[in-house]
């Protein structure tokens, strides 16, 4: 019989199968009949042979504009170009000619910020009708509208030092030319390309003149008289290998002298039935631990027997030295009496702010497998400061400056999920498995909050539930199993990707090295 993780890798599968497909393979054969690749074909072809693309906020928007804005209508994430990670965004002209919905913004400032965290070449590979239209009040203003793309252009061009390149592809019109115009390299292709502040029909309507694509912003006048590009290719494939060489120029990174590693010391098969059916059931995190990261000799762990609840440890992943950060679940033996994994105390809050501070002085970055249901409540717990040792939790892990790489393997609740470097903090990468259940409470825990008091009324009278009350006890634990489903916080940007559980050492190690690579 199959896990529930195999099922649930099985959906995510198919669903993101269906994601990639973009606009359909009609869209897809047209895109090819104008002598064009498809945005997944050229990302393909930019990466090195063999090497693994990272793709983030596949799931954007899955679930919005009834099904027809898949991904968002650009494709963004990280790879190897010539040996070195770089960002790359490329626009879907398979959907909706690659127009910008409201979500395009928010996966293309993902993918720019990505870039300067870690300070990685990024690369455009434009092909976009620009705006679309109907949904310009989600697109146009704002702090995070689209004029955010072009303040992050300026920042990584004349503050960062960050190598930008723009292949502009297909159409780039209006706001979304300054896009290429802010990178520092521009590269056209001969006949299918296009870039200008307005096209033909809207020159026409605004001063009468009357023109053609290929004479208002074409590859050979861009290149030739404005001087706005910078080179022309023949093709798509040409384009690409001109990124390439534009890759092969720069300076090279600097070694790290890590060695390959030890594979882990058990198979990652197990991976899929390590987690319990029925999430509130605990597990053995040391058995995710040693399914991911090298098994060459043990890890080791800081204060093993002190607020054991959290386990923080040394440990390789394919031989570079990283720290650990993970809750443990179930009920745990301490000298200090019983401690509730996933629960954060006021010793292990000050027991993590320290692993953190050792590490920030080491330079180890840092992975977080979040499994936290929040800080414990109570007068004990307040009388011990509490609230003064998750702060010192949180400041620590805000301020470090080493990279953090966060994968929620089940819960992250409350405040909990917040001090295990949760998203608003800004780590380099965050991950999830299919699992992940990330909101400030569980449903149940929610029907008490809300209607707990109203329960208690009838009870007290010794009277039945009412049926609207129950309908409405129903619809918050419906609502909240929504909420908590990891494809839902997936589809609003709340990770960078779910993940199948036997990619994860590879993804946590492209993470790190990508965050490392400087």
């Amino acid at each position: 019989m199959p896990s529930v993780m195999r099922s649930l890798v099985a959906s995510l599968q198919e669903l993101e199968d269906r994601i990639k497909l973009g606009g359909g393979a009609a869209k897809i054969e047209k895109q090819h009949k104008d002598r064009k690749l498809t945005a997944r074909e050229r990302v393909a072809g930019l990466m090195d042979r063999g090497s693994p693309f990272f793709e983030i906020g596949l799931l954007i928007a899955y679930d919005r504009y009834d099904g027809q804005a898949p991904a968002a209508g650009v494709v963004t994430g990280v790879g190897r170009i010539e040996g070195r990670y770089a960002v790359v965004v490329a626009n879907d002209a398979t959907v909706k000619a690659g127009a910008w919905w409201p979500e395009t913004i928010h996966k293309i400032l993902r993918a720019q910020e990505v870039a300067m965290k870690n300070r990685l070449p990024i690369v455009y590979l434009v092909d976009s009708a620009g705006v679309n239209l109907p949904y310009q009040d989600g697109i146009f203003p704002g702090q995070y509208g689209a004029a955010r793309i072009f303040y992050y252009n300026s920042l990584m061009r004349r503050k960062l030092r960050i190598p930008q390149i723009s292949a502009v592809m297909g159409p780039c019109i209006a706001g979304g030319a300054y896009l290429p115009a802010l990178s520092d390299c521009i590269i056209m292709v001969r006949g299918t390309s296009f870039m200008g502040l307005g096209g033909p029909n809207l020159v026409k309507g605004a001063v009468g003149q009357v023109t053609d694509a290929e004479t208002l912003g074409g590859a050979s006048m861009h290149t030739r008289v404005s001087g706005v590009a910078h080179y022309t290719a023949e093709d798509d494939a040409d384009c690409l290998e001109l990124i390439r060489r534009k890759f092969r120029e720069m300076p090279p990174v600097a070694g790290h002298g890590y060695g390959a590693g030890t594979p882990p010391a058990k198979p990652a098969e197990g991976l899929y039935d390590l987690l319990p059916e029925d999430h509130r059931q605990p597990y053995d995190v040391e058995e995710v631990i040693a399914r991911l990261f090298d098994g060459g000799e043990p890890i080791l762990e800081f204060q093993p027997e002190h607020a054991p609840e959290m386990l923080c440890a040394n440990a390789r992943l394919n031989g570079r030295p990283v720290g650990i950060i993970a809750n443990r679940r179930g009920f745990l033996r301490t000298t200090s009496g019983p401690r509730i994994g996933g629960i954060i105390y006021t010793e292990s809050a000050r027991k993590v702010a320290y692993f953190v501070e050792n590490a920030e002085r080491q330079r180890l970055p840092i992975v977080y497998l979040q499994d936290v249901s929040g800080f414990m409540v109570g007068v004990e717990s307040e009388s011990s400061g509490i609230i003064r040792a998750g702060a010192e939790m949180v400041e620590t892990m805000a301020c470090a400056t080493v990279p953090k790489v966060v994968l929620v393997l089940n819960h992250a609740s409350g405040a909990g999920y917040y001090a295990m470097s949760g998203q608003g903090f800004d780590p380099n990468f965050t991950f999830s498995w299919p699992t992940a259940r990330i909101g400030v409470m569980e449903g149940d825990s929610a029907v008490m909050a809300v209607h707990g008091p109203e329960v208690e009324k009838y009870k007290k009278a010794g009277e039945a539930v009412p049926a609207e009350l129950q309908a409405r006890i129903d619809k918050t634990r419906a609502d909240y199993e929504r909420w908590l489903d990891a494809k839902f916080a997936a589809a609003r940007g709340h990770c960078d990707a779910i993940i199948d559980p036997l990619q994860t050492r590879m993804l946590l190690s492209l993470a790190i090295e990508a965050s490392s690579a400087r």
